[in-house]
């Protein structure tokens, strides 16, 4: 008698997540897990006719911000439209538990100007139904939601839970301090947490000015809150860094030493500043050696750079630091354009030139140099010739007014592309280099974040069209790339059930018509509580996204399933786990 299963997906060209060869197999599917991977002979409950098409493990993104969206919305956009079946949030040090009542304001004031996420909607949207990281994810856990999530435990909010305004003003942790962390850090990985996450970068400040609270935390707090993770025999460390206080190698020798006592895995945000092209090589050069003795030390990159869009829209624009644009900054869109077309509107804008008391911001804004028009489909591989500084001279123009008209474009809703990282010598190879190393792992898409200016949530489909399609030269196999962001990035934070299609394994998978893969144009939407607005992206190409064996999207429109649950701590591989072909 032929078997039965959940779901069967038919003949479909397979990209396993071990990053060997593709295949052509069925993958049938029983119980929330794959059953089997081959020839077929069973039938399905639902079949899902995959020939011709790519079969990918869902992907697995280690670096989200729905900390917030995730206790209010059962679908996390714009991460469930490219394929994302498991997201890690609470990075970067910032979260919402553990709080105390009389500090859910200042909780509020540090994620709105770290991730730009509005106020309004936070205030709006969160219960508040918890104090402790325990009973945040018991909240996380009443809710249904469409993909499965992980929680991190957050630096800022563990030091002001402890040391109350201590905390928030940057003052040394007492050894008392340290032991109440470090019990607290303990008891979150016990109750669910999948590691700790901190920042050390003075670029993450409240919507106020100040700086987050784990900024200048000293080696003895850090190290505490790692030894936590130790007692609890488990958690991951995940940490972003300026790497100058006081220098590199010192910050990276603290990071090492905090490592090896603590036997936990450790993941830092890398990229190529600008300011110093080279300065990546050298970190990454530490962390190679620190993984060449068995530290688990990885770098987190990006398949391209990390960018700012630009629009009328968005949280800015070039010229947001000119008095006249602020006079029309809060207008709505229509009225905004309608002001902005008018030819003296135009030239007295563009006269004035900018405020001097915000001078530093409108030289990061209006260095046309480095700022392209972003274009549909989107260009996030432009060459030098198609900056806006090289479009003005080959026009006889000046740059800023070739901005201000490409702004206009769409009624508005045109946006201008700003790297920032990863993009000195205007184009990826530098990206690529990282991609490729053996102690990198795929991160920092920031899904669920910087809502209005930056839009990188998409990286997941943006990996596999760009580097394995559509980029002139120097691209990678899509089996490679697939592994880069499901096996790999799982087993980086200890989610050892999933990532690779084979029996035994979580059935998470993407059905994709690779030919039609790509990043749609970014939009403005106003769907955050209270009307909040935030920049999202679509993507094209995904026939079917399945979490536990359940079609949650199909040709990128939700079916009403919520399979998606919370994950508490590590999962363990499958007793029967393969790492190849099935039977």
């Amino acid at each position: 008698m032929a078997t039965s299963y959940d779901l069967v997906v038919r003949g479909g060209t397979v990209a396993d997540g071990t990053g060997g060869s593709l295949y052509e197999a069925d993958v049938a599917v029983a119980e929330r897990l794959i059953a089997n991977v081959g020839k077929v002979t069973g039938s399905g409950l639902v079949e899902i006719d995959a020939r011709g098409q790519l079969v990918t493990p869902g992907f697995v993104d280690i670096h989200t911000h729905y900390d917030g969206q995730a206790t209010w919305d059962p679908r996390l956009a714009p991460s469930c439209w490219h394929g994302v079946t498991t997201a890690v949030m609470g990075n970067c040090g910032v979260g919402f538990a553990p709080v105390r009542g009389s500090d859910h304001e200042r909780l509020i004031e540090l994620m709105e100007g770290v991730e730009d996420i509005p106020g309004t909607a936070l205030h709006e949207g969160l219960r508040w139904d918890w104090e402790s990281f325990g009973d945040y994810l018991d909240a996380l856990d009443r809710r249904e939601h469409d993909i499965d999530i992980c929680a991190q435990l957050p630096h800022a909010a563990l030091r002001v839970f402890v040391m109350g305004e201590r905390g928030a003003r940057l003052e040394p942790a007492t050894p008392n301090d340290i032991n109440e962390m470090r019990r607290l850090a303990c008891q979150a990985m016990e109750r669910g947490a999948i590691g700790f996450s901190t920042s050390r970068t003075v670029n993450h400040k409240t919507v106020n000015g100040d700086p987050t609270p784990s900024l200048r935390a000293a080696e003895d707090e850090l190290m505490g809150i790692a030894m936590g993770l130790k007692d609890a025999g488990r958690g991951v460390i995940e940490l972003i860094s300026d790497f100058d206080a006081p220098d590199q190698t010192t910050e990276f020798g603290m990071i090492r030493r905090i490592v090896q006592a603590s036997g936990r895995p450790l993941s830092l945000s890398l990229g190529q500043r600008h300011s110093d092209p080279d300065g990546w090589r050298g970190l990454l050069g530490m962390i190679q050696s620190a993984a060449g003795v068995g530290l688990r030390i990885r770098a987190q990159v990006s398949p391209r750079s990390i960018s700012l869009l630009l629009g009328l829209q968005g949280s800015l624009c070039p010229f947001s630091a000119h008095p006249s644009y602020r006079e029309i900054a809060s207008y709505p869109l229509e009225r905004k354009v309608a002001t902005m077309r008018d030819p003296d509107y135009r030239r007295r804008l563009l006269f004035e030139g900018p405020d001097p008391k915000s001078a530093g911001i409108a030289r990061r804004l209006m260095a046309f140099e480095r700022i392209f028009p972003l274009g549909d489909p989107p260009d996030y591989e432009p060459s030098r010739e198609q900056s806006i500084a090289r479009t003005a001279s080959v026009k006889g123009q000046q740059p800023a007014e070739v901005a201000y008209d490409l702004l206009l474009q769409d009624e508005g809703r045109a946006f201008l592309f700003a790297p920032f990282t990863n993009y000195a010598d205007f184009n990826l190879d530098v990206t690529r280099e990282m991609m490729q190393h053996p102690d990198c792992v795929m991160g920092l898409g920031d899904g669920g974040a910087h809502v209005g200016l930056i839009s990188d949530a998409n990286f997941c489909t943006y990996l596999l069209s760009h580097w394995g399609r559509d980029r002139p030269r120097d691209r990678f196999d899509v089996g490679w790339l697939v592994k880069c962001q499901t096996a790999d990035t799982a087993r980086s934070v200890g989610l050892l059930d999933r990532g690779v299609i084979a029996p035994g394994m979580k059935a998470d998978l993407n059905v994709i018509d690779f030919d039609k893969l790509r990043v749609e144009r970014p939009i403005m939407a106003f769907d955050l509580p209270a009307g909040g607005k935030r920049l999202l992206q679509r993507a094209r190409g995904y026939t079917a996204t399945v979490v536990s064996g359940t079609v949650v999207y199909l040709d990128g429109e939700p079916t009403g399933a919520l399979p998606g649950k919370l994950l508490r701590g590590p999962q363990a591989p499958p007793r029967n786990e393969m790492s190849g072909k099935g039977a």
